[in-house]
């Protein structure tokens, strides 16, 4: 079972997704596969807050903000 702070991470990634689905007037996907999208960018944020030392709720709304602008060209 995750940690209690895992878990709040999990949720503050999937309302974040949520949000931006909606603001890009896209339809949400599937609870599961939003949960599993959540699930993904909490565990790249504490990859990232590891290798840089960095906040994890700043990272989760920078992957966040990087799937909105979607693939680099």
């Amino acid at each position: 079972m995750l940690g209690f702070i895992r878990q709040q991470e999990r949720k503050v990634a999937l309302r974040l997704l949520a949000w931006q689905y909606q603001r890009q007037n896209l339809p949400l996907p599937p609870m599961a596969e939003l949960e599993n999208q959540a699930g993904h960018l909490v565990g790249d944020a504490h990859r990232i807050a590891r290798e840089r030392g960095q906040n994890v709720i700043t990272i989760i709304k920078e992957l966040v903000e990087d799937i909105r602008k979607g693939p680099k060209a």
